[in-house]
């Protein structure tokens, strides 16, 4: 970029959106770039009580998407989770930097796992795949809604209104708050180094939201200056990985609030490994179905995730995923 020329880098104003904005701002300004962080107010972060719904993802993501739309800004820091499946008309993810740690992790105010929580005790979690996953191993636990940023929900279970939380650990880490993680929860390990397995219960433990750990740097498609300029941050691992996952949670049409986790994983010989999974509350009891499959180099990580969300709609992804959608919209939860 020339010397004269200013980015203009769109942020959300929450302190984690900041603190990952800041990342990306370093790394361009280590590069020769002029910077200029935006705060960009998003639907998301307005406080709006009303909890999340199947099919309302987006709501972090509009305004920037907005904002560069209208020039107001020349890029924009995304957590890759949050992002829509489908293209954005006139914008393109110019990088995916190397991803964070993306397991959830149980964060406790008295336990120190999951699993030594006393029954009856009070998680917090909004994520309709975490309620899902933890009524699934724990259903002799209570789960409460928690809403706010990580400062406020870590504050909440510090004044005793939780026992313990569930979070995206790449969060806490970002934040300098590695040391309130008590436990990662994974899927295992034959979801997480495996090239196959059969269908049916791959792992016993937690896969985490699509393309969770990972940030994105949105900008113009017509942009072709920024686009190479940006180009030195992408990590192309990463950019496999989470292009496995995302490709299969768009052929689910499941959206980022859907009960559906996934892992994908670079591999030594150049692939990409990709474990998905389909969960469902239904009759107080919860099910689970899980695919695992393996992209050769040459393929790519798009075709395993079509692939695999092919395998799990073959077992009645769909039905599942239509139950849960109809459950959430009449419970109004």
């Amino acid at each position: 970029m020339p010397d004269q020329t200013v980015i203009r880098v769109g942020t959300r104003g929450s302190r984690l959106a900041r603190v990952q904005t800041g990342w990306v701002v370093r790394r361009l300004e280590a590069l020769g770039a002029r910077v200029v962080t935006v705060p960009i107010l998003t639907r998301g972060d307005e406080g709006n009580p009303q909890p999340p719904r199947l099919g309302s993802d987006g709501v972090f993501v509009r305004e920037l998407e907005s904002a560069l739309r209208e020039s107001r800004i020349d890029a924009a820091v995304h957590s890759l989770k949050d992002l829509p499946t489908a293209d954005s008309a006139g914008l393109s993810l110019a990088c995916i930097p190397p991803r964070a740690l993306p397991w959830d992790v149980f964060v406790g105010r008295t336990a120190r796992t999951l699993a030594a929580l006393p029954a009856g005790s009070v998680v917090g979690t909004s994520s309709i795949r975490r309620v899902a996953q933890v009524r699934l191993v724990r259903p002799d636990l209570r789960i409460l809604p928690v809403r706010g940023n990580v400062d406020t929900r870590l504050r909440l279970l510090d004044e005793g209104r939780y026992d313990a939380l569930i979070l995206a650990g790449a969060g806490l880490e970002r934040l300098g708050l590695a040391a309130r993680i008590d436990e990662v929860l994974t899927p295992g390990p034959v979801a997480i180094d495996s090239a196959s397995s059969p269908a049916g219960e791959a792992a016993t433990g937690f896969w985490p939201a699509i393309a969770q750990g990972a940030l994105a740097v949105q900008i113009r498609t017509d942009d072709a200056a920024l686009a190479s300029f940006l180009a030195p941050l992408d990590d192309p691992l990463s950019r496999g990985a989470v292009t496995a996952e995302r490709a299969c949670l768009a052929a689910l049409a499941g959206g980022c609030l859907a009960p559906i986790g996934a892992v994908a994983r670079a591999r030594a010989d150049g692939g990409v490994s990709l474990t998905a999974c389909v969960l469902e509350e239904r009759d107080s009891a919860v099910s689970r179905i899980v695919e695992t499959g393996f992209a050769p180099p040459a393929m790519g990580g798009a075709p395993l995730g079509l692939r695999i969300a092919e395998r799990l709609r073959d077992r009645g992804a769909d039905e599942m995923l239509a139950r849960m959608r109809q459950r959430w919209e009449q419970s109004g939860q």
